[in-house]
């Protein structure tokens, strides 16, 4: 049996207590499993620092030296803060508990020489360490520390003991058992191309390192590892499928096409979207089924791009579908189709759950014989009873929420696979949509149609709100509209509909002279639609609401978009409630009201909302400040295999150099059967067993 396949429970140290403990907490079960338990930082314990040198603002430091004497403050209800005094020859600094005192005095004593690591904060003029590690000199080799690994414990964990510290302990105890080399993942013809150390002293290093380069090497072989197999897993699959699936063919661009060009369009199109409707006829025309992303920023036209792409498949003699997220969105897709068609004669239909009996058992006739031209829906589209009589091309707005399972029933739903169009909403940076999307062929609409003005974005706080509500009266009495958005987080979802409620109330007081509406996630859907048509409709001026509206009706007429609380949202999330206004010719502006007080983080992305309307700027931003494990879903969803160690937002450097390796991997053995990549294919279909989830892939 592979030795790190050994249950962890064997590990000195662990027992059943801990192991119940470490699986419920960290999903550790073997000795691999903790063994790819990666540090999250390291500190430098070769370095002794002075107290003359110590600042408020440094990260964790070590002093040496000698407690003085101890010193005892009354903190009121039987609470007692404990200071030490601490001179390390030259100067004095404090040492600091607010619990634990007979422990303390019975484990430090004064006039012994001690090691103190903390993190230094200022009070009163003088340095402090709250609650530091302390350690007797004599029984540390400050030599042999080198840099010290910390892991991300939780507070059960804490309370159990089991700290970073015992989880470094732990992982010591195991690289001492593994006494032979670890086997090694990637062949040598990468490895040294690459200069990437090897599996087993990466492994060794990124939890042991000496040196700071030695930390950077073993997680820079680490990162790329993980990343290529990612990689080679997507890359794989889109070839088996595109060597498995030929492609209807779009002959020719006929009548209906030609007559919504020349009659019905809105505009003059876009260059980016005359780019990218080439690169759509060009797919369908291959002989090669499609599967590519559509990625454009809010306003910029896709849906009419998908629309002509599916006139084109109208004209070959095909069905075309549109599937959506949620059933807003859904009947939204509906509403702008139908204005788009006026006048023509496609019969476009709704499926969703909220469609049945008779009405539901017509569509689904007229679907199968044929007089149905354009089907647009929910995942109901892809329930078992949904037939088509020849289905061409599937447009799928909104990807991250339908993964590769989906899109097989789609195929199903044809004699053979039909189209893939996906369009997603949210601009995904480059590294992060050559991961989640990395089989899909990708277009970008990278501009505005003609006439739209740049949205105004500004920053108020919430002491300003007499000047901020003169600004939304302005606005209505020149036959303007306004969104008031209310922050609802799941985790407070009580308390944010309670704001919302008397956030609602106190408005209607304020603008007495206007007529208000409001929408939120748990209104019935019938009473949603009612007060949504009314703001559509231009009878109330005002619309209260959560982010529900984030993918609402489109309203030309409104151009003030508040987000109240606006530092709990995320940034994508700001740009697409932002996008709801800036839809017609006249200016529009978006304001974020946020208390005065910010973390740093908070304010930048205040700042970057402030400074950009670019979709695809805020997105970078966004996955850099938020990090890839908090973007709403769309990564975890979109990763085939949990990464462990690398990091997409500030990893996209190796996820190209990973990618290209697969590339060239996937070109010389098309059909894997080349001995020289043997290893490569059964590490692969290892990970694939293991830890793969298929609605993943793409």
């Amino acid at each position: 049996m592979d030795q790190l396949q050994q249950d962890i429970t064997y590990l000195p140290g662990v027992g059943p207590r801990r192991k119940e403990l470490l699986n419920k907490e960290l999903g550790i079960n073997t000795y691999g499993d903790l063994l790819e338990y990666f540090p999250y930082k390291y500190i430098d314990r070769s370095k002794i620092y002075s107290i003359a040198e110590l600042r408020s603002d440094m990260p964790y430091v070590q002093i040496r030296g000698r407690i003085l004497s101890f010193e005892e403050f009354d903190m009121g209800r039987r609470k007692k803060r404990i200071v030490a005094h601490f001179s390390d020859g030259h100067h004095i600094c404090d040492l600091v508990w607010f619990h634990g005192g007979q422990y303390i005095y019975r484990a430090y004593k004064p006039n012994t020489d001690y090691i103190i690591f903390g993190k230094p904060s200022a009070f009163n003029g003088r340095i402090q360490f709250t609650h530091p590690e302390i350690e007797d000199t004599s029984q540390l080799d400050l030599k042999g520390m080198g840099m010290q690994p910390y892991y991300i414990t939780t507070e059960r964990m804490k309370k159990e003991g089991l700290t970073s510290r015992a989880i470094e302990k732990l992982t010591k105890t195991l690289l001492s058992k593994l006494t032979s080399p670890l086997q090694e993942t990637l062949p040598a013809f990468i490895t040294h191309r690459l200069h990437l150390v090897s599996r087993d002293e990466a492994m060794r290093k990124v939890h042991y390192p000496k040196t700071i380069e030695d930390q950077q090497r073993a997680r820079l072989r680490l990162k790329f590892e993980e990343l290529f197999y990612v990689q080679l897993n997507i890359l794989r699959y889109a070839n088996d499928h595109r060597r498995k699936y030929r492609g209807y063919d779009f002959a020719h661009v006929g009548a209906l096409f030609n007559w919504f060009y020349s009659h019905n369009l809105p505009f003059e199109l876009t260059n980016a979207q005359k780019r990218v409707m080439h690169e759509i006829r060009n797919d369908c025309h291959s002989g090669k089924q499609m599967n590519r992303l559509l990625q454009g920023d809010v306003g910029s036209g896709k849906t009419l791009v998908a629309l002509m792409s599916m006139l084109i498949a109208l004209d070959n003699g095909f069905q075309a579908t549109l599937m959506a997220p949620t059933e807003i969105l859904a009947e939204q897709h509906l509403q702008t189709i139908k204005s788009f068609l006026q006048g023509m004669d496609v019969r476009v239909e709704l499926l969703t759950g909220m469609v049945k009996g008779k009405k539901r058992n017509n569509i689904l006739t007229a679907l199968a014989t044929g007089d149905v031209n354009i089907l647009i829906g929910t995942h109901a589209i892809i329930e078992d009873g949904v037939r088509f009589a020849r289905l061409g091309l599937a447009v799928i707005d909104e990807q991250h929420r339908f993964g590769v399972a989906q899109r097989a029933k789609l195929w199903d739903k044809s004699a053979q696979p039909p189209h893939i169009l996906v369009m997603t909403a949210t601009p995904i940076p480059r590294t992060l949509a050559m991961t989640i999307y990395g089989d899909l062929d990708v277009s970008v609409i990278d501009e505005l149609p003609p006439g739209r003005k740049p949205i105004e974005t500004n920053h108020v706080y919430d002491n300003q709100l007499t000047g901020l509500y003169q600004k939304i009266r302005n606005q209505i009495r020149q036959g303007r509209q306004v969104y008031i958005v209310f922050p609802l987080i799941k985790e407070s979802e009580k308390t944010d509909l309670n704001n919302l409620e008397t956030g609602y109330e106190k408005l209607k007081e304020v603008f007495s002279e206007f007529k208000l509406s409001k929408v939120h996630g748990q209104m019935k859907a019938n009473e949603k639609e009612e007060e949504m048509q009314k703001f559509v409709h231009g009878e109330t001026q005002i619309l209260i609401a959560t982010t529900v509206i984030e993918v609402g009706v489109n309203v030309p007429n409104a151009s003030v978009m508040v987000m109240l609380d606006a530092q709990r949202f995320g940034l994508s999330q700001l740009h697409q409630l932002r996008g709801r206004v800036g839809r017609g010719a006249d200016q529009s502006y978006c304001l974020l009201v946020t208390p005065y007080k910010l973390s740093t983080e908070t304010r930048k992305r205040i700042d970057i909302m402030c400074g950009t309307n670019d979709g695809f700027e805020i997105a970078e931003a966004d996955l850099k400040l938020r990090g890839p494990g908090d973007l709403e879903g769309t990564q975890q969803s979109g990763i085939a295999f949990d990464l462990k160690i690398a990091d997409i937002a500030r990893d996209g450097q190796i996820v190209q150099l990973a990618r290209n390796e697969a590339q060239a991997i996937i070109a010389n053995d098309p059909n894997s059967e080349k001995p020289e990549y043997q290893m490569l294919w059964k590490r692969l279909a290892m990970l694939r067993k293991s830890n793969i989830d298929w609605a993943a892939i793409s």
